[in-house]
């Protein structure tokens, strides 16, 4: 074999190089189906991997959801830091929270980032998810508070208006809105002028 062909030939995928492609996929299929309509096996079948592999590398399915889960909300959480620090000068200014808002917005773009948790907090009734959900919330909403020194009405404010965003783009509201006045006004309203990374590629 030359040296050049040798070169070609391709690398063995490390452990970790394997564990995220795994949850890459699973990150996919569990934003299609949720947490009770995704298998093991189709998150085997995105990866391109097998069954008993996927079981093997995170033991269950809960075991699996709950970390694709919580990589997306820390990367929510990661998102805020940057702008917590400006709002922190001055808690009341609605400008400053309104550019901490869009720093969330940019995240729409990652559509499938925005269902994974939004599934998360609906699977309450499986206990570790529920838990997990719960205790997800309490540290955004701490994040929030803390580091701003905000009101609690404020930090209720900004979460609420994330969760309508995430409910919006859940239904697919925004590339719906031109059969539907209504619609449109509160998709405009909501995502201003976030609202083309709203929209983006709905297949």
């Amino acid at each position: 074999m030359s040296t050049a062909e040798k070169s070609e030939k391709p690398t063995r995928m490390s452990a970790e190089a394997r564990r995220e492609l795994v949850l890459s996929a699973a990150t996919r299929a569990f934003a299609r189906g949720g947490f009770h309509g995704t298998s093991t096996d189709a998150v085997a079948k995105e990866a391109g991997v097998s069954q008993p592999y996927v079981v093997r590398m995170f033991g269950t399915k809960a075991n699996l959801f709950r970390e694709v889960f919580a990589h997306a909300i820390g990367r929510i959480m990661d998102a805020f830091e940057p702008a917590l620090d400006r709002v922190a000068e001055d808690p009341e200014n609605e400008e400053l929270w309104a550019r901490m808002g869009a720093t969330y917005t940019e995240l729409l773009a990652d559509r499938d980032l925005l269902l994974v948790m939004m599934h998360g907090f609906a699977a309450g009734s499986t206990p570790e998810i529920g838990a997990q959900a719960r205790d997800w919330m309490s540290k955004i909403y701490t994040q929030i508070r803390s580091r701003t020194g905000c009101t609690p009405e404020h930090a209720r404010t900004f979460i609420a208006n994330g969760m309508l965003l995430n409910t919006l783009v859940a239904m697919e509201a925004p590339q719906h809105a031109d059969r539907d006045p209504a619609l449109a006004e509160l998709s405009v309203c909501a995502f201003g002028n976030s609202l083309a990374a709203a929209v983006g590629d709905s297949d």
